[in-house]
Protein backbone atom coordinates (compact mmCIF):
# COMPACT_ATOMS: atom_id res chain seq x y z
CA UNK A 1 0.00 0.00 0.00
CA UNK A 2 2.88 2.13 1.27
CA UNK A 3 4.66 1.44 -2.10
CA UNK A 4 2.08 2.36 -4.37
CA UNK A 5 1.15 5.64 -2.67
CA UNK A 6 5.17 6.50 -2.87
CA UNK A 7 5.19 5.44 -6.55
CA UNK A 8 1.86 7.50 -7.50
CA UNK A 9 3.83 10.62 -6.07
CA UNK A 10 6.99 9.82 -8.03
CA UNK A 11 4.36 9.65 -10.89
CA UNK A 12 2.72 12.64 -10.07
CA UNK A 13 6.16 14.21 -10.17
CA UNK A 14 7.72 13.41 -13.89
CA UNK A 15 3.46 14.82 -14.95
CA UNK A 16 3.95 17.81 -12.83
CA UNK A 17 8.00 18.29 -14.41
CA UNK A 18 6.49 17.54 -17.53
CA UNK A 19 3.96 19.88 -18.29
CA UNK A 20 3.97 22.40 -15.38
CA UNK A 21 4.35 25.94 -16.17
CA UNK A 22 8.29 27.37 -15.59
CA UNK A 23 8.04 29.62 -12.18
CA UNK A 24 9.19 33.29 -12.79
CA UNK A 25 9.88 35.50 -10.36
CA UNK A 26 9.58 39.09 -10.53
CA UNK A 27 12.43 41.22 -11.17
CA UNK A 28 14.22 42.97 -7.83
CA UNK A 29 17.13 45.56 -6.77
CA UNK A 30 19.95 44.03 -5.74
CA UNK A 31 20.67 42.94 -2.18
CA UNK A 32 24.07 42.10 -0.70
CA UNK A 33 25.11 38.74 -0.64
CA UNK A 34 28.08 36.69 0.84
CA UNK A 35 29.60 33.84 -0.98
CA UNK A 36 30.96 31.04 1.29
CA UNK A 37 32.87 27.99 -0.28
CA UNK A 38 34.57 25.37 1.64
CA UNK A 39 37.59 24.00 0.02
CA UNK A 40 39.83 21.04 0.76
CA UNK A 41 43.05 21.30 -1.88
CA UNK A 42 41.08 23.05 -4.87
CA UNK A 43 43.84 24.62 -6.13
CA UNK A 44 43.30 23.48 -9.70
CA UNK A 45 39.32 24.38 -9.37
CA UNK A 46 38.51 27.14 -7.36
CA UNK A 47 39.81 30.35 -9.73
CA UNK A 48 37.14 28.41 -12.16
CA UNK A 49 34.42 29.15 -9.55
CA UNK A 50 35.82 32.40 -8.69
CA UNK A 51 36.16 34.03 -12.16
CA UNK A 52 32.36 32.55 -12.65
CA UNK A 53 31.16 34.69 -9.79
CA UNK A 54 33.20 37.68 -10.96
CA UNK A 55 31.32 37.49 -14.37
CA UNK A 56 27.97 37.79 -13.14
CA UNK A 57 25.35 40.19 -14.67
CA UNK A 58 25.30 41.29 -11.04
CA UNK A 59 26.39 44.14 -9.35
CA UNK A 60 29.72 43.46 -7.82
CA UNK A 61 29.34 45.80 -4.99
CA UNK A 62 26.71 43.74 -3.65
CA UNK A 63 28.97 40.25 -3.54
CA UNK A 64 31.95 39.18 -1.39
CA UNK A 65 33.62 35.68 -1.77
CA UNK A 66 34.72 34.29 1.22
CA UNK A 67 36.89 31.41 1.56
CA UNK A 68 37.70 29.02 4.29
CA UNK A 69 41.00 26.91 2.88
CA UNK A 70 40.36 23.84 5.32
CA UNK A 71 43.26 21.91 5.93
CA UNK A 72 44.80 22.68 2.83
CA UNK A 73 48.53 21.70 1.92
CA UNK A 74 48.38 23.08 -1.64
CA UNK A 75 47.71 27.17 -2.76
CA UNK A 76 43.98 27.10 -2.74
CA UNK A 77 43.96 29.49 0.11
CA UNK A 78 46.52 32.28 -2.50
CA UNK A 79 45.04 31.52 -5.66
CA UNK A 80 41.68 32.92 -4.06
CA UNK A 81 43.39 35.60 -2.44
CA UNK A 82 44.86 36.67 -5.55
CA UNK A 83 41.67 36.75 -7.54
CA UNK A 84 39.99 38.98 -5.04
CA UNK A 85 38.66 36.51 -2.33
CA UNK A 86 38.72 37.07 1.53
CA UNK A 87 40.21 33.87 2.95
CA UNK A 88 40.30 32.07 6.47
CA UNK A 89 42.35 28.76 6.92
CA UNK A 90 41.50 25.84 8.76
CA UNK A 91 43.67 23.71 10.11
CA UNK A 92 41.89 20.92 12.50
CA UNK A 93 42.11 17.11 12.05
CA UNK A 94 39.86 15.98 14.48
CA UNK A 95 36.25 17.91 13.34
CA UNK A 96 36.82 17.14 9.47
CA UNK A 97 34.05 17.76 6.93
CA UNK A 98 32.12 20.34 4.87
CA UNK A 99 30.03 21.53 8.01
CA UNK A 100 32.75 22.26 10.35
CA UNK A 101 34.84 24.74 7.84
CA UNK A 102 31.10 27.00 7.02
CA UNK A 103 31.08 26.64 11.14
CA UNK A 104 34.61 28.23 11.27
CA UNK A 105 34.05 30.68 8.70
CA UNK A 106 30.56 31.84 10.26
CA UNK A 107 33.20 32.91 13.56
CA UNK A 108 36.02 34.02 11.87
CA UNK A 109 34.90 36.17 9.08
CA UNK A 110 34.23 39.73 10.02
CA UNK A 111 31.38 42.11 9.45
CA UNK A 112 28.51 39.43 8.36
CA UNK A 113 25.65 40.96 9.80
CA UNK A 114 25.69 43.77 6.48
CA UNK A 115 25.00 40.61 4.41
CA UNK A 116 21.11 40.00 3.53
CA UNK A 117 21.58 36.24 2.88
CA UNK A 118 24.70 33.89 2.31
CA UNK A 119 25.20 31.44 -0.52
CA UNK A 120 27.22 28.18 -0.05
CA UNK A 121 29.05 26.60 -3.28
CA UNK A 122 31.82 24.04 -3.69
CA UNK A 123 35.24 24.45 -5.25
CA UNK A 124 34.10 23.04 -8.67
CA UNK A 125 31.01 24.68 -9.34
CA UNK A 126 30.35 27.02 -12.10
CA UNK A 127 27.99 29.24 -12.21
CA UNK A 128 25.80 30.34 -15.34
CA UNK A 129 26.16 34.13 -15.98
CA UNK A 130 22.42 34.74 -14.81
CA UNK A 131 22.80 32.59 -11.51
CA UNK A 132 22.99 35.46 -8.92
CA UNK A 133 20.41 37.66 -10.56
CA UNK A 134 17.60 34.58 -10.65
CA UNK A 135 18.56 33.66 -6.93
CA UNK A 136 17.99 36.99 -6.11
CA UNK A 137 14.55 37.56 -7.83
CA UNK A 138 13.25 34.35 -5.37
CA UNK A 139 14.84 35.56 -2.15
CA UNK A 140 13.29 38.51 -2.60
CA UNK A 141 10.12 36.78 -3.64
CA UNK A 142 10.07 35.75 -0.07
CA UNK A 143 11.65 32.42 0.25
CA UNK A 144 14.60 32.46 2.87
CA UNK A 145 16.15 29.56 1.62
CA UNK A 146 16.80 28.62 -2.07
CA UNK A 147 17.94 25.84 -3.92
CA UNK A 148 18.94 26.23 -8.01
CA UNK A 149 19.24 23.78 -11.07
CA UNK A 150 22.19 21.42 -10.59
CA UNK A 151 23.61 20.64 -13.97
CA UNK A 152 27.34 18.61 -14.29
CA UNK A 153 30.52 19.56 -15.86
CA UNK A 154 31.41 16.09 -16.36
CA UNK A 155 28.22 13.94 -17.31
CA UNK A 156 29.73 12.67 -20.72
CA UNK A 157 32.86 11.54 -19.74
CA UNK A 158 31.20 7.77 -18.39
CA UNK A 159 28.12 6.03 -17.04
CA UNK A 160 29.56 6.84 -13.62
CA UNK A 161 29.27 10.21 -14.07
CA UNK A 162 26.00 10.37 -15.90
CA UNK A 163 24.45 8.06 -13.51
CA UNK A 164 24.52 11.80 -10.33
CA UNK A 165 24.04 13.94 -13.32
CA UNK A 166 21.21 12.49 -14.34
CA UNK A 167 19.88 11.39 -10.65
CA UNK A 168 20.71 15.15 -9.98
CA UNK A 169 18.48 16.88 -12.90
CA UNK A 170 16.00 14.70 -12.35
CA UNK A 171 15.60 16.05 -8.37
CA UNK A 172 15.64 19.74 -9.77
CA UNK A 173 13.83 19.14 -12.84
CA UNK A 174 10.62 17.02 -11.29
CA UNK A 175 11.05 16.50 -7.19
CA UNK A 176 11.69 20.28 -6.11
CA UNK A 177 9.77 21.58 -8.92
CA UNK A 178 6.34 19.94 -7.97
CA UNK A 179 7.16 20.64 -4.27
CA UNK A 180 7.51 24.19 -5.57
CA UNK A 181 4.39 23.60 -7.44
CA UNK A 182 2.02 22.50 -4.75
CA UNK A 183 3.14 24.90 -2.45
CA UNK A 184 5.64 22.59 -0.09
CA UNK A 185 9.09 22.72 0.97
CA UNK A 186 12.17 21.37 -1.31
CA UNK A 187 15.31 20.10 0.22
CA UNK A 188 18.96 21.77 -0.78
CA UNK A 189 21.58 19.28 -2.41
CA UNK A 190 24.83 19.78 -0.59
CA UNK A 191 25.84 23.07 -2.73
CA UNK A 192 24.13 25.55 -4.91
CA UNK A 193 21.77 27.28 -2.42
CA UNK A 194 21.31 30.00 -0.35
CA UNK A 195 19.51 31.17 3.49
CA UNK A 196 19.09 34.51 5.50
CA UNK A 197 20.89 36.50 7.55
CA UNK A 198 17.74 35.57 9.88
CA UNK A 199 18.34 31.74 9.51
CA UNK A 200 22.40 32.50 10.20
CA UNK A 201 21.39 34.19 13.25
CA UNK A 202 18.67 31.88 14.60
CA UNK A 203 21.52 28.90 13.73
CA UNK A 204 24.32 31.36 15.38
CA UNK A 205 25.86 30.44 12.17
CA UNK A 206 26.14 26.93 10.65
CA UNK A 207 25.58 24.27 13.24
CA UNK A 208 25.13 20.74 11.09
CA UNK A 209 27.70 19.08 11.44
CA UNK A 210 25.86 15.21 10.05
CA UNK A 211 27.70 13.27 7.31
CA UNK A 212 25.21 14.64 5.21
CA UNK A 213 25.08 18.32 6.51
CA UNK A 214 22.64 19.36 3.80
CA UNK A 215 19.51 17.28 4.26
CA UNK A 216 20.07 17.85 8.13
CA UNK A 217 19.84 22.09 7.18
CA UNK A 218 17.01 21.29 5.16
CA UNK A 219 14.99 19.41 7.65
CA UNK A 220 15.97 21.52 10.37
CA UNK A 221 14.22 24.22 8.57
CA UNK A 222 11.38 22.43 8.01
CA UNK A 223 11.14 21.36 11.64
CA UNK A 224 11.05 25.56 12.04
CA UNK A 225 8.71 26.17 9.32
CA UNK A 226 11.05 27.72 7.09
CA UNK A 227 9.50 26.95 3.51
CA UNK A 228 12.78 26.08 1.47
CA UNK A 229 11.88 27.62 -2.63
CA UNK A 230 13.92 26.10 -5.84
CA UNK A 231 14.81 28.83 -8.54
CA UNK A 232 15.35 26.68 -11.75
CA UNK A 233 16.26 29.51 -13.70
CA UNK A 234 19.63 29.93 -11.72
CA UNK A 235 21.74 26.72 -13.11
CA UNK A 236 25.05 26.03 -11.65
CA UNK A 237 27.60 23.38 -12.97
CA UNK A 238 29.11 20.83 -10.17
CA UNK A 239 32.09 17.72 -11.44
CA UNK A 240 30.58 14.57 -10.51
CA UNK A 241 32.70 11.24 -9.98
CA UNK A 242 33.96 9.09 -12.77
CA UNK A 243 35.61 6.30 -10.96
CA UNK A 244 33.13 3.57 -9.35
CA UNK A 245 34.83 3.67 -6.57
CA UNK A 246 34.82 7.00 -5.53
CA UNK A 247 31.27 7.31 -6.62
CA UNK A 248 30.85 4.32 -4.01
CA UNK A 249 32.60 5.80 -1.31
CA UNK A 250 30.78 9.04 -1.57
CA UNK A 251 27.49 7.26 -2.08
CA UNK A 252 28.44 5.42 0.78
CA UNK A 253 28.61 8.57 3.34
CA UNK A 254 25.78 10.11 1.68
CA UNK A 255 23.69 6.68 3.15
CA UNK A 256 24.87 6.78 6.15
CA UNK A 257 24.33 10.29 6.70
CA UNK A 258 20.86 9.74 5.58
CA UNK A 259 20.62 7.28 8.33
CA UNK A 260 22.04 9.49 10.73
CA UNK A 261 19.07 11.93 9.84
CA UNK A 262 16.45 9.95 9.97
CA UNK A 263 17.54 8.71 13.64
CA UNK A 264 17.89 12.66 15.04
CA UNK A 265 15.54 14.24 12.58
CA UNK A 266 12.76 11.43 11.99
CA UNK A 267 10.33 11.06 15.17
CA UNK A 268 10.31 14.96 14.81
CA UNK A 269 9.03 14.90 11.65
CA UNK A 270 6.40 12.71 11.70
CA UNK A 271 5.04 14.28 15.34
CA UNK A 272 5.12 18.12 12.97
CA UNK A 273 3.19 16.31 10.03
CA UNK A 274 0.40 14.56 12.52
CA UNK A 275 -0.01 17.86 14.47
CA UNK A 276 -0.16 20.22 11.78
CA UNK A 277 -0.84 18.12 8.91
CA UNK A 278 2.12 19.82 6.73
CA UNK A 279 2.60 17.67 3.83
CA UNK A 280 6.41 18.88 3.96
CA UNK A 281 7.36 17.50 7.08
CA UNK A 282 5.86 14.13 6.19
CA UNK A 283 7.67 13.97 2.33
CA UNK A 284 10.88 15.37 3.58
CA UNK A 285 11.07 12.79 6.43
CA UNK A 286 10.13 10.03 3.73
CA UNK A 287 12.67 11.12 1.66
CA UNK A 288 15.85 9.96 4.20
CA UNK A 289 13.49 6.92 5.78
CA UNK A 290 15.85 3.55 5.55
CA UNK A 291 13.94 1.70 3.51
CA UNK A 292 16.82 -0.72 2.78
CA UNK A 293 16.87 -1.63 6.20
CA UNK A 294 13.30 -2.26 5.55
CA UNK A 295 13.64 -4.75 2.67
CA UNK A 296 16.55 -6.46 4.75
CA UNK A 297 14.64 -7.22 7.75
CA UNK A 298 11.53 -8.38 5.38
CA UNK A 299 14.23 -10.96 4.34
CA UNK A 300 15.40 -11.89 7.48
CA UNK A 301 12.19 -12.10 9.02
CA UNK A 302 10.91 -14.59 6.18
CA UNK A 303 13.52 -17.10 6.56
CA UNK A 304 13.52 -17.05 10.63
CA UNK A 305 9.79 -17.69 10.33
CA UNK A 306 10.39 -20.39 7.58
CA UNK A 307 13.19 -21.44 9.77
CA UNK A 308 11.06 -22.35 12.86
CA UNK A 309 8.49 -23.79 10.90
CA UNK A 310 5.64 -21.12 10.98
CA UNK A 311 5.57 -20.01 7.40
CA UNK A 312 7.08 -22.73 4.51
CA UNK A 313 10.44 -22.19 2.89
CA UNK A 314 8.41 -23.06 -0.36
CA UNK A 315 5.55 -19.29 0.43
CA UNK A 316 9.52 -17.49 1.23
CA UNK A 317 10.95 -18.79 -1.88
CA UNK A 318 7.58 -17.26 -3.77
CA UNK A 319 8.33 -14.19 -2.26
CA UNK A 320 11.88 -13.80 -3.18
CA UNK A 321 11.37 -14.50 -6.57
CA UNK A 322 8.16 -12.14 -6.65
CA UNK A 323 10.49 -9.82 -5.51
CA UNK A 324 12.95 -10.10 -8.10
CA UNK A 325 10.86 -10.22 -10.68
CA UNK A 326 9.58 -6.56 -9.29
CA UNK A 327 13.41 -5.88 -9.39
CA UNK A 328 13.76 -6.72 -13.32
CA UNK A 329 10.55 -4.64 -14.01
CA UNK A 330 12.41 -1.44 -11.61
CA UNK A 331 15.10 -1.94 -13.95
CA UNK A 332 13.28 -1.13 -17.06
CA UNK A 333 10.95 1.81 -15.02
CA UNK A 334 14.44 3.42 -14.12
CA UNK A 335 15.11 3.28 -17.96
CA UNK A 336 12.37 5.39 -18.72
CA UNK A 337 12.71 7.30 -16.06
CA UNK A 338 16.32 8.22 -17.14
CA UNK A 339 14.78 8.58 -20.35
CA UNK A 340 12.07 11.42 -19.68
CA UNK A 341 14.45 13.33 -17.56
CA UNK A 342 16.97 13.27 -20.56
CA UNK A 343 14.39 14.26 -23.13
CA UNK A 344 12.85 17.36 -21.00
CA UNK A 345 15.94 18.68 -19.95
CA UNK A 346 18.00 17.46 -23.43
CA UNK A 347 18.70 21.53 -23.66
CA UNK A 348 20.88 22.01 -20.76
CA UNK A 349 22.75 18.25 -20.39
CA UNK A 350 26.88 18.61 -21.72
CA UNK A 351 26.23 15.24 -23.44
CA UNK A 352 25.89 13.80 -27.44
CA UNK A 353 22.84 11.95 -27.97
CA UNK A 354 24.56 8.77 -28.40
CA UNK A 355 26.41 9.45 -24.93
CA UNK A 356 22.89 9.87 -23.64
CA UNK A 357 20.99 7.01 -25.01
CA UNK A 358 23.84 4.85 -24.02
CA UNK A 359 23.81 6.43 -20.34
CA UNK A 360 19.89 6.02 -20.30
CA UNK A 361 20.61 2.28 -20.79
CA UNK A 362 23.59 2.14 -17.75
CA UNK A 363 20.75 4.06 -15.31
CA UNK A 364 19.57 1.37 -13.59
CA UNK A 365 23.27 0.40 -12.42
CA UNK A 366 24.22 3.75 -11.27
CA UNK A 367 20.53 2.88 -9.09
CA UNK A 368 21.05 -0.58 -8.22
CA UNK A 369 24.29 -0.30 -6.66
CA UNK A 370 22.70 2.82 -4.38
CA UNK A 371 20.62 0.30 -3.57
CA UNK A 372 23.11 -1.52 -2.36
CA UNK A 373 25.19 1.09 -0.80
CA UNK A 374 22.22 1.68 1.28
CA UNK A 375 22.26 -1.60 2.71
CA UNK A 376 26.05 -1.79 3.41
CA UNK A 377 25.77 1.77 5.44
CA UNK A 378 23.70 0.33 8.01
CA UNK A 379 26.65 -1.99 9.01
CA UNK A 380 29.58 0.12 7.70
CA UNK A 381 31.13 2.78 10.22
CA UNK A 382 31.61 5.64 7.65
CA UNK A 383 33.82 8.93 8.56
CA UNK A 384 33.97 11.79 5.96
CA UNK A 385 37.12 11.55 3.77
CA UNK A 386 38.23 13.58 0.67
CA UNK A 387 36.77 12.67 -2.56
CA UNK A 388 39.78 12.89 -5.00
CA UNK A 389 38.87 15.58 -7.70
CA UNK A 390 40.72 15.36 -10.89
CA UNK A 391 44.00 14.97 -8.96
CA UNK A 392 43.09 16.80 -5.66
CA UNK A 393 40.54 16.38 -3.10
CA UNK A 394 37.03 17.62 -3.31
CA UNK A 395 35.32 18.39 -0.31
CA UNK A 396 32.01 16.65 -0.96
Amino acid sequence: MLGSILLCYQVFCIIVGLFGKPIVFPDSPAKRYAILIAARNEENVIGELIESIKAQEYDQNYIDILVCADNCNDRTAEVSRALGAKVVERFNSQEVGKGYALSYLFENAPNLEQYEAFFVFDADNVLAPNYLLEMNKAFSAGYEVVTSYRNTKNLGDNWVSSGSAIWFARESSQINFTRMKIGGSCQVGGTGFMFSKRIMQRNNGWKHHLLTEDIEFSMDCVLHGDKIGYCGSAVYYDEQPVRFSTSWHQRLRWAKGMLQVFREYGPPLVKQAIRTGEFSALDLMMFTFPWAACYLLRLCIGFLFALWGLVSFYSQAAQLLSMLVTALLSVFALMVLAAITVISQRSKLRATNKQLLSYVISFPIYVVSYMVIATLAIFSKVEWKPIPHGDKAHMV
